[in-house]
């Protein structure tokens, strides 16, 4: 079952009460890398295998995302600088205990690739931010493994 969440703004990412936040370095190009985060989410799983299934809403204006072992998001998208920043705020979720949750990607030129920082931002009660913050490390783990992936994968893609 569907449950809304609170309506953030960007500075959640600042001021929530979880905030876990990792960073990399891809050799992939800012442009390119931002085009497979906010343009291409319909291959979000060819390089995130958590992600089942990714495709844009409202012509680009939301995502809907459904993870592997059920969990799903209905997302607005509350930045998009190409290059350098995609932002969004989950409205919709299935998953337990959450009120609010942003995820803002981060991108920067380091030398001929990018410096990459993930924050998810998270707001719910007591038992959740716990959990949220054990499962930090996992998550880590998965974006380091992710980012890899998408390293790769922009590798053997021909970019404009």
């Amino acid at each position: 079952m569907a449950r809304r969440l609170s309506s953030v703004e960007l500075d959640f990412a600042e001021s929530a009460p979880v905030r876990l936040t990792f960073t990399t370095r891809l050799a992939a190009a800012p442009g390119a890398v931002y085009r497979a985060l906010a343009e291409e989410v319909a291959d979000t799983p060819l390089w995130f295998p958590s992600v089942a299934a990714a495709r844009p809403l409202d012509g680009g204006a939301g995502r809907e995302v459904s993870l592997r072992g059920g969990v799903f998001f209905r997302e607005t998208i509350m930045a998009r600088d190409p290059g350098t920043r995609y932002a969004y705020r989950i409205d919709e979720t299935n998953a337990p205990g959450v009120r609010a949750l942003l995820e803002d990607w981060r991108l920067r030129p380091a030398g001929s690739g990018t410096a990459v920082r993930w924050t998810m931002a998270g707001e719910g009660p007591a038992l959740f931010r716990l959990a949220m913050r054990a499962a930090g490390p996992g998550i880590g783990h998965s974006f380091k493994g992710a980012m890899r992936r998408l390293d790769r994968h922009l590798a053997g893609t021909k970019t404009p």
